[in-house]
């Protein structure tokens, strides 16, 4: 955008679709770092996948949530007690049974019953408590200390919506710092890793067709002039941008206070590319959608040799 900048490098605060980040940030508790921090450490700020072909989101090629949660867990210096799968009674008793917060998750937000706009999509809680009838949690959508029956929250937990974890009843518990990382360190330390992610991991695996990186985004302009279908453009405008751009702003963030001011400039570089992308796609500007999506591509790769000349 041109003209003169009224806030120079101000960093983004405020809402946006960070269940899985802040749920762990909930788990770690006073020990903490920054919610930016943590979703940095995840990786999920460098790259772009178009899943299948079709599906779209702003984060790497062959990520999803599992992978960024024990990524940032492993680079603060965390263990924790991972289980899954099983019946629902078997996957309630483990629940019971479990000391300390539980994070639960991917789930399908669109089951739990106390949120008003039954959106199907996969999410991340932190469950408090649960007697015979009904399970305390927290909701980082913006529902604390939310409540529903425990026969609900089961069938939200099952997660049979969830492509990237089959087995379903996923809890994470027993949180435990192995090693004290200061989390300048971490993010320092994860940037083999990023650059990983950006030059494009084939060690996972990924549905056929499945795109990543600038062909991703390239690929994905061509969709958007072709014509979205609703329910894509409606997972870009209600969450694939809108978590896309924060993650960069937070990427640019750590980078620059890892003292690499280029590289932090090119993520913000694609956090402004990114979120000019939001207002022409829910007003159905779509080719001033694509023509931003193609100065977005190219970035990736920029970042990639920023973050290779900068290590």
């Amino acid at each position: 955008m041109a003209g003169r900048s009224l806030t120079g490098m101000l960093t983004y605060l405020g809402s946006g679709p960070y269940c899985y980040t802040n749920s762990l940030a909930m788990a770690l508790g006073e020990h903490a770092p920054p919610v930016a921090v943590i979703e940095t450490l995840t990786g999920a700020a460098f790259g772009a996948q178009l899943t299948g072909g079709d599906t779209p989101y702003f984060d790497p090629y062959a990520w999803d949530p599992e992978i960024g949660l024990d990524a940032a867990m492993q680079a603060l210096g965390w263990t924790c007690a991972r289980t899954t799968g099983g019946t629902a009674d078997e996957a309630l008793a483990r629940l019971r049974a479990a000391e300390g917060p539980v994070l639960a998750g991917p789930l399908d937000m669109g089951l739990l019953t106390y949120s008003p706009d039954g959106l199907s999509a996969d999410h991340y809680v932190v469950v408090l408590a649960v007697d015979d009838d009904t399970v305390l949690l927290h909701d980082p959508e913006g529902f604390p200390y939310a409540t529903l029956p425990v026969a609900d929250f089961l069938k939200s937990w099952q997660g049979d919506s969830v492509s990237y974890e089959p087995d379903g009843f996923v809890m994470r518990t027993t949180f435990t710092r192995v090693r004290e990382v200061p989390f300048m360190d971490a993010l320092r330390d994860s940037l083999p890793g990023a650059a990983r992610w950006l030059a494009g991991r084939t060690d996972l695996p990924v549905p056929p067709g499945t795109l990543g990186g600038a062909e991703a985004v390239y690929a994905l302009a061509d969709l958007v002039e072709a014509g979205l279908p609703p329910d894509t453009r409606g997972l870009l405008t209600g969450f694939a941008v809108r978590v896309g751009v924060h993650r960069l702003s937070d990427a640019s963030a750590c980078l620059a206070l890892l003292g690499l001011p280029e590289a932090a400039a090119v993520a913000r570089d694609q956090a402004r590319l990114l979120g000019a992308v939001q207002y022409p796609l829910t007003t159905g500007d779509d080719p001033a959608a694509a023509r931003a999506l193609r100065g977005l591509a190219p970035t990736y790769a920029r970042l990639l040799a920023e973050l290779e000349a900068g290590r």
